[in-house]
């Protein structure tokens, strides 16, 4: 085979990222580091947040001044955005001491009393946690994330018939836990995750997911197609989209702070 068509059939190295740190003052005394990356795909400059902290892209021909810039326009933005990851407002849950505990997009008040075993259940607006007197502090997280799954499932119980008439078949499982990064999955075998944060937000947000899902068992894509299933069956979804965006960093975390150690 001749050298110029080996060249062309060979395949294609996708260009090299080049990462190093680049230092950020707040003004307020905090200094961090944020990961520059400069990626030859990249069209214009963005800053993100992960779970192993904060990303600067930059694309070619950016130089580091006006990175520098980006990162001091921006670091408001990004001081909300840590401070969501980190759930502060959120405290780890102390018995006797905490006072509200959040479900389904409010903060309800929490009551204390004595009991046999850890148990926590809702008394009209209110939530009563019942806890022996020597209750460790994994028995109280034990409680209260399975007080966390029941009202998930039991928000999944009540929208699911509306909308199995029009699927081809039923989720084959449906499992709530924490996720790290998705709000929901369908697997291959018919298993639906969802995570279990969702219970903490608005129940119109956490119903849109449930649907996304339960619309991959029509179209397993994000075609056209899939979202006119989408938009048939959860007219409003652009908002709870905007609201995960807005408001789902903070949910995750204060998930993980209350059921952390």
């Amino acid at each position: 085979m001749p050298h110029s068509l080996r060249r062309l059939l060979a395949p294609r190295t996708p260009p090299a990222l080049e990462r190093d740190t680049v230092p950020l003052d707040f003004g307020d005394g905090r200094v961090i580091e944020v990961l520059r990356v400069r990626d030859p795909r990249a069209k214009r400059m963005r800053l993100s947040v992960a779970e192993r902290g904060p990303r600067l892209t930059l694309p070619p021909g950016a130089s580091d001044a006006a990175g520098a810039r980006f990162l001091h326009e921006h670091r408001d933005w990004l001081a909300a955005q840590l401070a969501a990851q980190r759930g502060e407002g959120v405290a780890p849950l102390r018995p006797h001491e905490t006072t509200h505990l959040p479900l389904r997009g409010a903060l309800r008040p929490l009551l204390w009393c004595e009991g046999r075993y850890a148990h926590l259940c809702a008394e009209g607006d209110a939530l009563r946690f019942a806890v022996p007197a020597r209750a460790g502090a994994a028995a109280l997280r034990r409680a209260l994330r399975d007080f966390y799954e029941t009202e998930a499932r039991a928000d999944v119980g009540r929208w699911l018939p509306r909308y199995l008439p029009g699927l081809p078949r039923a989720p084959a499982r449906i499992r709530i836990r924490p996720m790290s990064s998705q709000w929901g999955s369908l697997a291959c075998n018919g298993t639906l995750a969802l995570d279990l944060a969702l219970v903490l937000g608005r129940p119109a947000a956490f119903e849109y997911v449930l649907v996304h899902e339960l619309c991959h068992l029509v179209h397993a894509d994000h075609s056209r197609a899939f979202w006119r299933e989408v938009e048939a069956r959860c007219p409003d979804w652009r908002a709870s989209r905007d609201y995960f965006h807005d408001e789902g960093r903070r949910l995750k975390a204060a998930l993980h702070v209350l059921l952390s150690d």
